[in-house]
């Protein structure tokens, strides 16, 4: 099973994606890519291995890049703008699979986009199934920002990262007042060097069940 590269009418013109049908669907999984100014895109290896690891749960999956990255048209917002592109992204999912329940990945800046969109998508009657945000970059949501209430939600938390303070994390998730669960990895840095194993291996079981 291969992506599709497929290209999305975002709200500043096109968007450049890859899309992974499946002939008996489990669900949907849309992942949204790191920091776009620090070259993040959809190729990354973490977004590569939350793709891999949905396709292999039974998923439908799409991941795509943000305005201003690869053949993505626009340029960088580095806020709401990435947010709308990640709407765009999950209405085009959305409309060729109505019936079946839609899980959100987010690794860094993408974990702020991906848990920002759920927040969206609620608001607006959609139902998402579940959030994992990998190495979120949750300083970036305010609120303006709010988080989807009614989804599983799980944070991922690598204990040496280099890019996003974990205490930062740990705090916030102290904070948040709604049901959720942290997975914190050891001797991991931001990128999963190493480690994208275990990543595969906390997402897995939570997505199969």
């Amino acid at each position: 099973m291969r992506e599709t590269p497929v290209v999305i009418d975002g709200p500043v013109g096109q968007l450049e994606a890859l899309y992974l049908d499946n002939d008996q669907p489990r669900g949907l999984a849309l992942i949204c890519h790191p920091n776009p100014v620090q070259g993040g895109t959809m190729l990354n290896k973490v977004v590569s291995t939350l793709q891999r690891t949905a396709r292999d749960a039974g998923l439908i999956t799409l991941r795509f890049n943000y305005r201003g990255v690869g053949a993505s048209a626009g340029s960088h917002d580095m806020g709401s703008g990435e947010v709308d592109d990640a709407l765009a992204a999950a209405l085009w999912l959305r409309a060729r699979h109505p019936e079946l329940p839609l899980t959100l990945f987010g690794f860094s800046f993408g974990g702020f986009v991906a848990a920002s969109l759920g927040g969206r998508l609620e608001a607006q009657g959609e139902t998402v199934a579940r959030l994992f945000m990998v190495a979120p970059a949750v300083m970036r949501l305010g609120d303006q920002d709010p988080l989807p209430q009614h989804c599983a939600l799980t944070l991922i938390q690598p204990e040496t990262d280099e890019v996003i303070d974990p205490q930062c994390v740990y705090d916030w998730s102290d904070a948040l007042e709604r049901p959720h669960e942290l997975l914190k990895v050891a001797e991991c840095g931001h990128f999963f060097h190493g480690k994208l194993t275990d990543l595969k291996d906390l997402i897995l079981p939570r997505l199969s069940n």
